[in-house]
């Protein structure tokens, strides 16, 4: 009996201890998930601490630490939401690892930020309210907060989401709202804001069309043709001469600024010269890349995947020269006109408000980016290094033709879009087009004709797909997974772009609101 009753209690302790372990086990989960959490918290403590020490003793100097907490926690979301759109691309081509894609977007968005980042910004987000308008510093001050925590909030909102949306909307929104709670319906310069309604449709569409064409042209003159690799060593480097004459003209007109100003015919003179030199070089490299290749599809992927990794760097040297200004221009406005200054028509920014916004957006990328990159990379549509670099090219083509027509255009709005631009093309081609059939037909007939003379009977129905959709080194696809590869998603199309459509609204209403409780709290 009473060994009877020693095996039970035994077999309660056992029990006990399973349900201790896994306790632990779920314990252990639930904390890896507050890891990033706590360390963008940590951030933003830091910040807070550094500037309270910076500032001690200057005037205003608990509205500059509030507000340098808050710029901390809009670039750790800036990081979180709009850097994936330069490294995704890469990332779903598998042309980069996912820590590879971080490391770089790391490093080169901060040096374009501390290197070419812009020092001077327009008060109130480029004129789109009366700053006269506003009236007292006080008032002022809440209203620039209330813009840049309601625009840290929609972005972080929007990455939960899982919804790439504009930093600079989210940030003409934040401010369009504190604004009008600040001085009311007139304050606001309305056709600005009707130019940046309208870069909601140019944006994506011009970086659609682009891609678009030449993921066309791509097709048609290499993938399509019987002898690729000799198309590949005719068209390639010349693709590749287009991107970093490009790019050279993207950089030139978006991010040098604070290093040198040049004129349109200066810009130009540099996009041609890039041109020729990558011409040159892309020659080399492609035929040396190119030899002993065999005649695929999957051979064509190499040549594009250095290329892709370089626009990937140049693409985020550009947006933190570019856009890290536009993050931080609230937060560098309160710190000018806490200091005393008063509401002056340019802020310069100081150098460690750029430090903020610089490894704010960093460690905001290496902590909660890989969501957006997956999601813009991999499950918007299938990329591989052909369409990838499409998407990267266009970037900075669509930034330079609509710079030339003074049209406001979003970098997150081009890139997305052109990924879309990408998807759509390819199910529209892939039912329609007769090159695309013409090459299918050439080819079984040529299989046929093949094991016809050696005597095999073997089926040539498993070479009708599309063969550069069939991955390096995996196996063959059945047709219903082949035709879902190729569909855009459409749930992630209705996401993003109902995400687009509100962004401004939703951040206005969200900075009214809260400057309507800063002016209670003052």
């Amino acid at each position: 009996m009473a060994d009877i009753s020693e095996r039970a209690r035994k077999t309660t302790l056992d029990k006990d201890l399973d349900k201790l372990v896994r306790v632990e086990e779920a314990t252990s989960f639930v904390a890896r998930g507050l890891v990033a959490p706590g360390l963008a918290l940590f951030f933003m403590a830091f910040v807070a601490v550094a500037v309270a020490i910076f500032s001690a003793g200057d005037p205003g100097a608990i509205a500059i630490v509030a507000a340098a907490a808050i710029g901390a926690y809009m670039a750790l979301n800036i990081g979180a939401n709009d850097v994936a759109n330069n490294v995704a691309p890469a990332v779903g081509a598998r042309a980069l690892t996912m820590g590879g894609a971080l490391l770089l977007a790391a490093v080169f968005e901060t040096s374009g930020a501390l290197i070419a980042g812009g020092d001077v910004v327009q008060t109130i987000s480029k004129g789109i309210v009366d700053r006269e308008a506003i009236g007292e510093p006080a008032v002022f001050i809440s209203a620039m907060m209330a813009a840049l925590l309601a625009s840290a909030v929609w972005i972080n909102l929007a990455t939960a989401i899982g919804a790439p949306v504009s930093t600079t909307h989210s940030v003409v929104g934040g401010v369009m709202g504190a604004g009008l709670a600040a001085a009311g319906l007139w304050s606001v310069d309305w056709g600005v804001m009707a130019g940046i309604a309208a870069s909601w449709v140019i944006s994506p569409v011009m970086g659609g069309v682009i891609a678009a064409a030449f993921l066309a042209f791509i097709k048609a003159r290499i993938i399509y043709q019987d002898e690729k690799i000799a198309a590949a060593r005719r068209w390639v480097p010349l693709l590749i001469a287009i991107m970093a004459g490009s790019f050279a003209a993207y950089l030139a007109t978006k991010g040098l600024s604070k290093i040198v100003h040049l004129s349109g015919g200066g810009i130009a003179i540099i996009g041609a010269g890039a041109f020729l030199v990558a011409w040159g070089i892309a020659q080399v490299f492609v035929n040396r890349q190119s030899q002993g290749m065999e005649n695929r599809n999957q051979s064509l992927r190499k040549l594009f995947n250095l290329p892709l990794v370089i626009s990937a760097a140049l693409l985020s040297f550009a947006h933190g020269a570019n856009d890290v200004a536009n993050a931080v221009g609230p937060l560098a406005a309160i710190v000018q006109t806490a200091s005393g200054s008063g509401i002056v028509a340019s802020v310069h920014i100081p150098f460690w408000v750029m430090l903020i916004g610089a490894f704010g957006i960093t460690f905001g990328l290496l902590l909660f980016g890989p969501k957006l990159v997956r999601m813009v990379g991999e499950q918007i549509t299938k990329l591989n290094p052909m369409r990838a670099f499409c998407v990267a090219l266009s970037a900075a083509l669509t930034v330079i033709v609509a710079s030339w027509f003074g049209l406001p255009v979003s970098s997150t709005h081009i890139a997305v879009g052109a990924v879309f631009g990408v998807g759509f093309f390819r199910e529209w081609y892939t039912a329609n087009s007769p090159r695309r059939r013409a090459y299918l037909e050439r080819k079984v007939n040529r299989l046929r004709a093949e094991r016809a003379a050696s005597g095999s009977t073997a089926d040539t129905q498993e070479i009708d797909s599309d063969e550069e959709d069939e991955p390096a080194g995996e196996p063959a696809v059945s047709r219903e997974e082949v035709t879902r590869r190729k569909l855009v998603r459409r749930a992630h199309f209705s996401t993003i772009v109902a995400a687009w459509l509100v962004t401004v609204p939703a951040t206005a209403a969200i900075a009214g609101g809260l400057f309507l409780v800063l002016e209670q709290l003052r």
